[in-house]
């Protein structure tokens, strides 16, 4: 390579933060390597200062589960092909000019370095995978290997970047074999999947944070309180908040019992590490207990962090709420509590579709459109704190996805306390990888799993968890307390004569009632039902849906439950999104069928303080000839095993012993061979694409929700202040500049609203939707200012 040195257009130079205005040029010696361009301070990155540091840092994320060796021999030489003259030239070229270059890719000769020492351990051989996809994502095996017995035959493309890396680093040629994990069996191709999953996920935050520490030092250290500390905090000041209660309302017999059920809670939490099983029913106390637990367990074992995942993002925004009061001190540090579960896919490809003649252009942005996804990428939160509450969507993405961006949290998971709240909310159809997933994570790395729900599924009756996978229980015997909390009588209503219209008059029939039905468009026209003629908006007629931004749902509930304590008149539509971690109290309730763990939710909705007799708080179970049958959003098989066991006459839906009976059913009418699909209904299929390495295909077949059902938008709302409103649209020009940081996706949280793809793609050519970035489109249609955006059915 030509003598490597800076001699361009220094004001080229100073724009783009690679020299120093003062010092000016800076050149690179005959015999050292670059691995990134010149910072704010005006100094190269080595290369052999940006290997051993990502190798060390790799190894320490890695150690928890026996993988430090492993890590760093993977991240120290996860750039070797950087060495090439060619890259070289290329960054150098980029970072005198300001313009970009085309460099070769530089995965191949580390990916083939880490092969050949491997061959005497070929467990770990598919380990080069994370080398080869470090800038990609995670391949499928089978191409990774493919493209590997070619540089076997012939390394004439990596030899040179090998050989120069070499004579920095002679470390890289010492032909040894990294160490792998003891408890690894060779012959478990999921467990080698997953370790696969772990390393990508170290080397990759490691590969991240030390370039980050390059261009930005000093900004990304987050110090913690250690486990026992935030225990002790979280207990005082749970203490403090239950005698304010006591103080300003009295104590009470539901005092009483959820301070019987916490201490039950922590009495469990000295228990070894494993699977845990918290049941209770509404109302008793159910996120304080868990938060305790965790917390506890975590400060007697030793654990790092714990990680609350919920599945509706409703929930996330209450609890993160609820958890920062008793955790987040501002005073005395860093905040404790994250909050991640942004909608925005930023990996997604860009549609391109075309703009309305009346959309806003960006010229900067076009310029930037190839940037925009790798800024984008920077912002993503790596999960580095204490205590996290996130989705149920963002963890099944962390732990299944194959992008550097979903699987860089990863790692973060090993030696925590993971609560998986709504547990029955996970669809069926995906139940095997997730459980045998999780299986590895508590088996291998050191995690504590709770189960949290008052309508717990029998996971123990599908393969995974069938043998060898002990779950204990946090409180011993709910039982008695599901009898204690009874708040409800239920009811059933069926018949040609039950539709939409008639239980919408039925319930406008009292001062205050909650139905709940199975579909936005349903919701829709029971809404439009009680305004009648009357188009304007009636502050006690309330509508909730997806289709609202967060923002907007969120104000909804407030005003609903501002007017329930008020005793104003109040009628309630909701779709299912209500029925968990929305802390409402009607006296009567109404729910299109479905299955009996969401009709038990939805009647968690009345009656929740206990204040009236159980016999005069009716929760209705009703099924609509008009509505959307239940087998289209619901699993078909939970629909045909709850017709067989609840209903009038039946069984109620809170039956203990039923529904145990009914989760066993509806799982062996699923599972392998039992199923009507031959692969298996509960991700059987998945699991083999697992079993085979096949990251991408997985990480495509896991997605909880199904973007031809939910897509998000943006829709900033007429109905709000100036100030909001321009927060939001700053927002939304961070992202399309592609400069978007954690803030950014956090303020557009409450701008998210869902619909269905096909409407989406009608909204794009009718010019109601326009890109922002990735898969994310802003919503500039009309906007409902009760019911959001509005299905194109109703709008006819």
């Amino acid at each position: 390579m030509d003598s490597q040195r800076i001699n361009g257009d220094k004001s080229n130079l100073v724009a783009n933060g690679a020299v120093d205005p003062v010092r000016g040029s800076i050149p690179v010696p005959e015999g050292r390597l670059v691995a990134h361009s010149p910072g704010h301070q005006g100094t190269w990155h080595w290369y052999e200062d940006h290997a051993r540091g990502t190798g060390e840092l790799a190894r320490r994320f890695a150690e928890p589960w026996g993988g430090g060796d492993l890590a760093y021999r993977l991240g120290r030489d996860h750039d070797t092909g950087k060495g090439a003259c060619a890259w070289q030239e290329g960054l150098i070229e980029e970072a005198t000019t300001g313009r970009k270059t085309k460099r070769p890719p530089h995965s191949d000769a580390g990916a083939l370095l880490f092969a050949r020492t491997a061959e005497r351990c070929p467990a770990l051989l598919p380990c080069a995978g994370v080398i080869a996809g470090h800038h990609t994502g995670l391949s499928a095996w089978s191409e990774v290997r493919l493209r590997l017995k070619a540089l076997m035959a012939d390394s004439s493309e990596v030899d040179e970047a090998i050989h120069r890396v070499a004579a920095v680093m002679p470390a890289i040629l010492d032909g040894s074999c990294p160490a792998a994990p003891d408890w690894l069996d060779p012959r478990d191709k999921i467990a080698v999947e997953m370790l696969v999953r772990m390393t990508y996920s170290a080397v990759i935050d490691a590969d991240r944070l030390d370039t980050a520490a390059h261009f930005r030092p000093g900004t990304h250290r987050r110090p913690h309180l250690g486990m026992p500390e935030l225990w002790e905090r979280y207990e005082a000041r749970r203490q403090e908040s239950l005698a304010e209660r006591q103080r300003s309302k009295g104590a009470s017999w539901l005092d009483k019992l959820r301070e019987d059920v916490y201490q039950e809670a922590l009495e469990a939490a000295a228990g070894q590490s494993g699977v845990y099983r918290l049941h209770l029913p509404t109302g008793a106390g159910k996120t304080f207990t868990g938060g305790g637990f965790a917390l506890r367990h975590a400060s007697m074992h030793g654990l790092r962090r714990v990680i609350v995942a919920v599945p509706f993002i409703s929930i996330t925004e209450q609890n993160a709420a609820e958890y920062r009061s008793l955790l987040d001190s501002p005073e005395q540090g860093p905040p404790v509590v994250l909050e991640h579960h942004s909608a925005v896919n930023v990996e997604a490809p860009q549609q391109h579709a075309p703009q309305s003649a009346g959309a806003p252009t960006n010229t900067h942005h076009d310029e930037k459109r190839g940037r925009s996804n790798r800024w984008a990428k920077l912002a993503t939160e790596n999960w580095d704190a204490p205590f996290i509450v996130t989705t149920t969507v963002r963890l099944i993405e962390t732990i299944f996805g194959n992008t550097p961006s979903a699987t860089r949290r990863l790692h973060r998971l090993a030696h925590s306390v993971i609560i998986l709240d709504e547990i029955q909310a996970l669809p069926d159809r995906l139940l095997t990888p997730i459980l045998s997933g999780l299986r590895e994570l508590v088996e291998h790395y050191g995690v504590t799993l709770v189960l949290s729900s008052a309508t717990q599924p029998e996971l123990a009756a599908l393969n995974p968890w069938r043998s060898g996978l002990p779950q204990r229980d946090v409180v011993s015997d709910p039982a008695p307390l599901f009898e204690q909390l009874r708040r409800v009588r239920y009811a059933w209503r069926t018949g040609p004569d039950v539709t939409l219209a008639s239980i919408a008059a039925e319930a406008a029939e009292h001062d205050q009632a909650l139905v709940v039905v199975n579909a936005t468009k349903d919701a829709n026209q029971v809404h439009r039902i009680w305004l009648g003629s009357n188009r304007d908006e009636n502050p006690g007629i309330l509508h909730l849906s997806t289709r609202m931004t967060g923002g907007h749902r969120r104000e909804t509930i407030q005003a609903a439950k501002q007017r329930l304590e008020e005793g104003l008149d109040t009628l309630l539509v909701s779709t299912s999104l209500i029925e968990a971690g929305v802390n409402l109290d009607f006296p009567r309730g109404y729910r299109a069928r479905s299955t009996p763990e969401s009709e038990q939710q939805a009647a968690g909705r009345v009656n929740r303080e206990g204040k009236r007799p159980a016999k005069d708080s009716v929760m209705t179970i009703f099924d609509p000839r008009d509505g959307l049958n239940p087998e289209v959003v619901y699993n078909t098989c939970a629909i045909a095993a709850a017709s067989r066991r609840f209903g009038d006459g039946l069984a109620d839906p809170d039956d203990l012993d039923v529904l145990r009976s009914y989760y066993q059913h509806r799982y062996d009418l699923q599972a392998g061979q039992h199923s009507k699909d031959p692969n298996g209904a509960t991700g059987e299929v998945i699991e083999a694409l697992r079993a085979k390495l096949h990251y991408p295909e997985v990480a495509r077949r896991m997605r909880l929700i199904d973007n031809e059902h939910s897509v998000a938008v943006v829709a900033i709302r007429s109905q709000l202040g100036e100030e909001a409103r321009q927060a939001a649209q700053k927002a939304v020009d961070q992202l399309r500049r592609g400069l978007p940081t954690p803030a950014t996706y956090r303020t557009l949280q409450d701008h998210m609203a869902s619909i269905p793809q096909r409407e989406l793609e009608l909204a794009i050519t009718t010019g109601h939707a326009i890109e922002v970035t990735g898969d994310l489109h802003q919503w500039v249609g009309p906007y409902h200012p009760q019911r959001g955006i509005e299905p194109p059915v109703a709008q006819q």
